[in-house]
């Protein structure tokens, strides 16, 4: 028997590594040849890499009474997203831009519910102001869930608003990648045309079929594995995939705990493989090597980017301190009852 450590922290629910099986379709898209492919130089036409990321809060379960007599739950939440810009060269100095919070109070269909401004006594910590929207039923998690596709849905428009657009035709196969966005998680919703890799840092699906996972453990650094074209089981989503290894695993850990999972969207025809994809895949190992975090810094190294940490810290300080929120919270709802906070 041999036994080998997840590195990830144990109170992240599930762990860098999941076993789970996938019921879909992979295609070889870029070469039948399984094998590893070296790293690439990062163009030099590729000026900015934005690293994008986002981060939801839900401040208050509620129970709300409209003035017709309807009653449901709903909640009190925020969210805010955020990029970091950077020069993949080196040559300027990493800066934070577009942190964009915002504020809702989420409700069962049906009720009439008015915006919420909480003042504060003292100005100077300004007005916190949550926008009624409907959430999708009445179920109790609603509201945590229409939270979730706010913060989603505004992720999605940063991320491919900042990246070079993507051609899907073979009639334009020019490649003007000049500012590339690397967005933390899975590809969710529609694509919108950028330039956008989802850096996927968990592996709680097994892709690969056990054939082909081998190569994972045996890619070197900045290495990655040839692109795939990944069509989920009912058909619905459609994905551009490959691996990158960050970094060696310590011999005390399991043989991916340095390896990241990468995708693009991809257009439901699996022969057409556009040149920025594969532009994008192979400079991808240079430069997720460079950004990788180091275990003594983060947890969740390596596959946590120094710039998402950084990110994550931005987009904390706007949400505000929580325990100041919900006090906030307090007090404006004993004003509305008529009561002394």
């Amino acid at each position: 028997m041999r036994i080998r450590l997840d590195p990830w922290p144990v109170d992240m629910e599930g762990g860098q590594l999941g076993l789970q099986r996938f019921d879909g379709e992979l295609i070889d898209i870029e070469t039948p040849r399984w094998a590893a492919v070296a790293p690439k130089p990062i163009p030099a036409r590729l000026g900015t890499v934005y690293v994008v990321d986002g981060k939801r809060r839900m401040e208050s379960r509620v129970f709300i009474e409209d003035d017709g007599g309807a009653a449901g739950l709903g909640g009190f939440g925020a969210y805010v997203v955020g990029a970091v810009e950077l020069c993949p060269h080196g040559s300027r100095p990493a800066t934070l831009r577009d942190v964009r919070a915002g504020r809702v109070l989420a409700h069962a269909p049906g009720l009439r519910v008015d915006p919420c401004r909480l003042s504060p006594r003292d100005p100077h910590t300004g007005q916190l102001q949550y926008e009624p929207v409907v959430a999708d039923s009445a179920e109790p998690l609603a509201p945590l869930h229409k939270l979730q596709q706010l913060m989603l849905h505004a992720e999605q428009e940063l991320s491919h608003g900042l990246a070079s657009a993507v051609p899907f035709s073979e009639e334009d196969e020019r490649e003007a990648l000049t500012a590339l966005t690397l967005q933390d998680g899975t590809l969710r919703s529609q694509n919108l045309g950028g330039a956008v890799v989802g850096c996927v840092k968990t592996m709680q699906t097994q892709y690969l079929p056990p054939d082909r996972a081998g190569l994972l453990a045996e890619l070197q650094p900045g290495e990655r594995t040839p692109i795939l074209h990944l069509r989920s089981e009912h058909g619905r989503v459609t994905r551009f995939t490959w691996y990158v290894r960050l970094c060696e695993a310590a011999f005390y850990q399991h043989p991916l705990s340095g390896v990241m999972r990468l995708e693009m969207y991809a257009p439901e025809d699996p022969d057409f493989l556009p040149p920025i994809v594969r532009t994008v895949a192979n400079l991808s190992g240079t430069l997720l090597r460079r950004l990788a975090s180091q275990a003594h810094k983060d947890p969740r190294a390596p596959q946590n980017l120094i710039p998402t940490a950084a990110l994550e810290q931005a987009m904390t300080r706007a949400m505000g301190s929580a325990d100041l929120v919900t006090r906030r919270l307090r007090a404006h709802i004993a004003r509305e009852l008529g009561a002394a906070p």
